[in-house]
């Protein structure tokens, strides 16, 4: 009798395991459709000297370096960077710093003057994200200009680089072109007026990975490697 209920006692205990087994949560589930796993950073002078072996090794797939700004100014650690970055093997970009109160077509030559992109880089990007006072006057039909004059020179459309707030106070007429959007501390970004999809989005000011000190921008493209390969200069 009493080999009876120790019997029974294991018995039950089994089955009680067994339930609470069922009801456990399942980690070998699989990543989120929009975990955006390629991942990139956006660098200039204020990193200093980058190991880029390192940021490969960290994962991160591509690039932005910023090239220019206005008129006149150009980075000094933008060649350094994007030989060592095209050497180190990860796909690089270039971008310009546009000045809303500078001649567009002038600044087009400061950037095309310093940046050659060739098959498998990066398109170039304009970062506008700053409006000087009264440059609103002709803000779209000057942006149009550069936006054609890169698109001419590179043979690719560029992408534009904004913050949600800026884009829908003074941004129309680009929600044709990929869209490179600063959002942070969010699980996802919200679309600024006119865009219907983003393509980059820099979600972190702060990030930290191994060969640069301190901090740095990080970003996420919208897809796959393979939708990332097949947005790349043919």
């Amino acid at each position: 009798m009493k080999r009876l209920n120790i019997f029974s006692l294991i018995i039950c205990s089994s089955i009680f395991l067994a339930s609470c087994a069922s009801d456990a949560p399942n980690n070998s589930q699989s990543i989120p459709s929009n975990d955006h796993s390629v991942i990139g950073i956006d660098i200039s002078k204020y990193q200093g000297e980058v190991d880029f072996e390192k940021v490969k090794d960290s994962e991160i797939s591509y690039i932005f370096i910023r090239a220019t700004e206005g008129i006149t100014y150009q980075d000094p650690n933008f060649k350094t960077n994007f030989l060592s970055a095209q050497a180190a093997g990860i796909t690089v970009g270039a971008y310009h710093f546009y000045e809303t109160n500078d001649n567009p077509e002038d600044q087009l030559k400061n950037f095309t003057n310093l940046v050659t992109l060739k098959s498998g880089d990066l398109p170039p990007v304009i970062d506008i994200e700053k409006l000087h006072k009264k440059d609103d006057i002709k803000l779209t039909e000057n942006l149009q200009k550069f936006l054609d004059g890169l698109e001419a020179h590179y043979g690719v459309k560029p992408i534009v680089y904004t913050g949600l707030n800026f884009s829908n106070k003074h941004l129309t007429g680009v929600g044709n072109y990929p869209l490179w959007l600063a959002e942070y501390e969010k699980n996802e970004p919200k679309l600024p007026n006119g865009w219907d999809k983003w393509t980059f989005w820099q979600w972190s000011q702060s990030h930290k990975i191994l060969g640069i000190e301190g901090d740095v921008d990080a970003d996420r493209f919208n897809g796959d490697k393979t939708s990332f390969l097949n947005i790349l200069i043919k």
